[in-house]
């Protein structure tokens, strides 16, 4: 079992420790390593094409993880007053646009937007006074609005599990005390579930930044750092491509591990 276990990490790890290692290669060839060197980190940070694509990226990552936030949190907070049957349902809904395929989701937003862009563009076009009236396209608002949707399941289960965890008690304590609901909420409620509420937002803003599939469907004109790279691989891997990918990887894992002590310390305080 140790041996299976050992090989099964090897073949997801390995990859990815080679990729960070050639991206230090000297030479140009991506599969043979000539030497050490930093300069594709310089290159990929002077690419005026890749900086505009991350400049994207991070726009679309911070703002849809910033609605993914807000909403998944008010959703989860909704739940909790739910009958336990409609919970449940509501629970499998949310579980389910976690487990959905992003080529469905992307796919099934892309088919969405098209229909409502086709019924309020000539809606626009018909009542705007001038010659040229605005019509709405894919780009930054169909990005943002397909990564929040997404990203806003994960967040409401996190809050969610937070929540549960609260109980009853101090909620029925502060009613009892004459608090109004949303002074409850503001002193008692939110301070006990901002960690996972900023846990969530680093793990949606994490799923945004890497997104690729999704906003392949729905990016329109505009360009992601994952569609680059991805536009980039096609004309052959290079030690930059490998230099993106590192910093890529090193700044998800950073997120992720300062999500993961939020949720950990939150829970060990408790």
């Amino acid at each position: 079992m140790r041996a299976l276990v050992t090989f099964v990490y090897l073949f997801l790890y390995t990859p990815i420790a080679l990729v960070v290692l050639f991206s230090f290669n000297a030479g140009r060839n991506a599969s043979e390593f000539t030497g050490f060197s930093t300069q594709w980190y310089g290159r990929a940070l002077s690419n005026t094409f890749l900086m505009e694509a991350l400049r994207n990226s991070l726009i679309i990552a911070v703002t849809s993880a910033a609605l993914a936030a807000v909403f998944g949190t008010m959703a989860a907070i909704g739940m909790e007053r739910l009958g336990a049957r409609t919970r449940a349902i509501f629970d499998g809904l949310f579980a389910a646009a976690i487990v959905v395929p992003g080529v469905v989701i992307g796919i099934a937003t892309l088919v969405a937007l098209v229909e409502v862009f086709g019924f309020i563009n000539p809606v626009i076009a018909a009542l705007w006074p001038g010659d040229q009236p605005p019509k709405l396209a894919l780009g930054y608002g169909s990005i943002i609005a397909a990564h929040g949707l997404f990203t806003m399941a994960l967040v409401t289960m996190i809050v969610k599990a937070r929540i549960a965890s609260l109980g009853r008690d101090i909620v029925e304590a502060s009613s009892d005390l004459y608090a109004t609901p949303f002074t409850t909420f503001r002193q008692i409620v939110l301070p006990q579930i901002i960690p996972s509420i900023l846990a969530g937002f680093l793990l949606a803003f994490t799923f945004s930044f890497d997104d690729f599939i999704i906003a392949f469907f729905v990016a329109g004109s505009k360009t992601t750092l994952p569609i680059y790279v991805f536009a980039s691989i096609r004309r052959g891997v290079t030690p930059e491509i490998n230099a993106i990918a590192t910093m890529v990887l090193v700044a998800s894992l950073v997120l992720i591990f300062i999500a993961r002590f939020l949720m950990r310390e939150r829970t060990t305080t408790n």
